[in-house]
């Protein structure tokens, strides 16, 4: 009898745990959608592998200016490399101090020497608020000035040897010692290369 009960009952379990399966729900089905392409714009700038930041800085500002011949851009480089090593904060003869405690000779990244063009370094960064020790104070007064406004049209025509655009400099720096500039300006025109670089929008 008690036996007979046990089966009843186990039954019953049994039969009833197939009922609840039976009766849970089925979840739909879940259809995953594709991920959305993005399409990344690029465009070819010149970079400089293993490049300092200031001289990064320093080309993509040129670029930006639209010059892009490697030629121009590699004069460009030579000529403040000659000048300062890019070092914003370099007095003539190699003492790295503020702006205001360069007591003589050139200072900055293409070593300002006269008053008018120290003093309007000076007066250019303290109007868009930066440091006339930065670069990028000084990469932006550079751009006012009329002696590279006066070979920047140069700078943009493409084509031309490191010669062409080395003449052109002088009127921007008129340098007296012409220095290692253009072996500087044919080691940066080796170095330069041509990239996809992402467009920001």
């Amino acid at each position: 009898m008690k036996l007979h009960s046990f089966a009843l009952l186990t039954g019953a379990i049994v039969t009833l745990g197939a009922a609840t399966q039976a009766a849970a729900p089925v979840p739909p089905e879940v259809t995953l959608q594709p991920e959305p392409v993005v399409e990344v714009e690029t465009e070819k700038r010149w970079v400089l592998p293993r490049g300092s930041k200031i001289e990064t800085i320093v080309l993509d500002a040129l670029q930006e200016r639209g010059i892009t011949d490697k030629n121009a851009l590699a004069t460009i480089l030579g000529n403040i490399k000659q000048e300062s090593k890019f070092h914003p904060n370099i007095c003539e003869g190699g003492h790295r101090v503020q702006y205001q405690h360069c007591n003589s000779g050139g200072y900055g990244l293409i070593q300002w020497t006269t008053a008018g063009r120290y003093d309007g370094l000076g007066s250019h960064a303290w109007q868009i608020g930066h440091s006339p020790s930065s670069a990028t104070a000084q990469i932006s007064y550079i751009f006012t000035e009329r002696e590279w406004q006066y070979i920047e049209h140069h700078m943009k025509k493409d084509g031309h040897p490191i010669g062409f655009y080395m003449n052109k400099a002088y009127y921007w720096l008129g340098w007296g010692i012409h220095g290692s500039r253009t072996n500087y300006a044919y080691n940066y025109a080796d170095r330069l290369t041509l990239a996809d670089i992402p467009v920001t929008k």
